[in-house]
């Protein structure tokens, strides 16, 4: 009797969960959305354009967020006292509180010269073989039926793998007040009730951060909004045609301290669990050698033209 090989078996107790990025920089995104995998009981595996490796097949699939941009760019002083004064400078705490908050108090610093360290200076736009690689695997995961969760950018690409469309800008939203741009929790988005983003963070209201300067525009096929901010910048969406396919448009990565955030790699990671199929070696290959997708081709001409 054959003996069935590891690399096609499914893991149960510590499902493998892809997570994809570009060949340079990113490291920083890398390194804090596995870290949220493994928290969440999965087994994290980067995934570039370089290296499309399935390790022992994927279970769940992250679109990550783009690469690194120079923190000098959106780290608004503004933004950092805002935060002080509301989350560090409150009165009346405990002595435990006290501490929480002067760990807090130190790692957004931490983390944003960590993020400076390891960035580039890069202009938003399209990374055409990584765009082409996530294109694919998406559609692997959506065949297959794996848990896909989309960050920012990747939420970006899941709305027009099904026929959405995207604002290239989103400046024009936000011409009474800026727009906030920050690693730290500093928008409230409103969660819509009933949906499955709902049942996973079990809250209707919800601070994130941001690092966007586009958005979902138009929502593909079966996609439903749902998470939005005040003004009505799209925050996340999610498909009603799949068990786990959900985009957020901020960087739960990066907030590993506050449970809401963590709910969603445990969600991802225990959907994963329960999965009949991953994607593996062949599927990989085949992803890759796909033509590119039509879509990809029309938005690389857009981007050449300035929209």
């Amino acid at each position: 009797m054959a003996i069935l090989k590891n690399k096609f078996k499914i893991n149960r107790d510590r499902p493998t969960i892809g997570i994809t990025g570009p060949d340079r920089g990113g490291g920083t995104a890398w390194f804090f959305t596995a870290l949220g995998v493994r928290l969440a009981g999965g087994k994290p595996v980067r995934i570039t354009p370089s290296n499309p490796r399935t390790a022992d097949g994927l279970q769940g699939l992250i679109i990550g967020g783009g690469a690194d941009v120079d923190p000098s760019t959106y780290e608004q002083d503004y933004v950092i006292d805002e935060y002080l004064r509301q989350t560090i400078r409150h009165p009346r705490l405990t002595f435990f509180q006290r501490i929480g908050r002067f760990a807090t108090k130190l790692y957004y610093p931490a983390l944003f010269f960590v993020r400076k360290l390891f960035s580039r200076k890069l202009a938003f736009g399209l990374d055409r073989e990584r765009d082409h690689l996530e294109f694919q695997l998406i559609h692997q995961a959506a065949t297959k039926g794996l848990p896909v969760l989309g960050i920012c950018r990747g939420s970006q690409l899941m709305n027009v793998y099904f026929g959405g469309t995207l604002y290239k800008s989103i400046s024009t939203f936000y011409t009474e007040e800026p727009n906030p741009a920050s690693i730290f929790p500093v928008k409230e988005v409103y969660i819509k009730p009933g949906s499955k983003l709902e049942q996973i963070l079990g809250v209707r209201q919800l601070e994130v951060n941001a690092l966007h300067n586009q958005a979902v525009k138009d929502p593909g096929e079966a996609i439903d909004i749902v998470a939005q901010e005040e003004n009505h910048v799209v925050q996340a969406i999610e498909s009603s045609a799949h068990e786990y396919m959900v985009g957020v448009q901020w960087h739960p990565e990066y907030l590993p301290q506050i449970k809401w955030h963590r709910r969603i790699f445990q969600s991802l990671v225990q959907h994963a669990r329960e999965v009949n199929q991953q994607i593996e070696d062949h599927d990989m290959e085949e992803a890759i050698n796909s033509p590119k997708a039509e879509v990809l081709r029309e938005m690389d001409e857009q981007y050449r033209e300035g929209y």
